[in-house]
């Protein structure tokens, strides 16, 4: 929910969906409570509705993506989708990641959806910064994809956000370390109780 407050702060209308849409208006008017002096253009519907958007963000869990992508197959052929899951789990203390049979979440739903070009970025921003929206953003978002309108349009998705520098990272091959190292900045949150995220220097 906090990349779409944040699209939506941005200027852009946003359809968050779910598989009833009197679930999905619930989650949207709790997240825009908080906000009531923003003029936050979102709305919640089904999870059809919000696949007629020009471009489409899975921002599901990741063991649910593959499933709801392919639910949705028809209406997002054509379209840029957007992964932004990562495969953890948290073991004791320690978030720990999974490696799915594709090698990433954003593979397997590539392989989902053929007919869609999929886009792998968001995985390292912190969600409570991305749903704070009196903080700043300031941090690179690395972007895997393996056809040139998926790199395009999400990195004007990401550009959206000001404060986020979308950075190629190469093809969904990769999209497996860029998930992966999650855990790793999770942890590194966690211990430190901070909010860190990734910023390239040298760029």
């Amino acid at each position: 929910m906090g990349l779409a407050l944040r699209l939506a702060a941005a200027g852009a209308d946003v359809t968050v969906g779910s598989r009833t849409a009197e679930r999905a208006r619930d989650k949207v008017d709790e997240a825009v409570a908080r906000w009531a002096d923003r003029a936050l253009r979102i709305v919640g519907d089904l999870n059809e509705k919000a696949a007629a958007a020009d471009i489409v963000v899975m921002a599901t869990p990741w063991d649910a993506a593959v499933v709801t992508g392919r639910g949705l197959a028809a209406p997002l052929a054509g379209k840029v989708v957007v992964s932004m899951a990562n495969a953890l789990q948290r073991v004791g203390d320690e978030f720990q990641p999974l490696i799915p049979a594709r090698g990433s979440v954003a593979e397997s739903l590539q392989a989902a959806l053929v007919d869609s070009h999929v886009g792998a970025a968001f995985q390292h921003v912190p969600a409570r910064l991305l749903a704070d929206l009196d903080h700043d953003m300031d941090c690179d978002v690395l972007v895997c994809a393996d056809r040139p309108e998926a790199f395009e349009q999400t990195e004007r998705l990401v550009a959206l956000v000001p404060g986020l520098r979308p950075v190629v990272a190469g093809t969904l091959s990769l999209a497996g370390a860029v998930e992966a190292f999650t855990a790793v900045l999770l942890n590194v949150n966690v211990r430190h109780k901070a909010r860190a995220s990734i910023k390239l220097t040298g760029l």
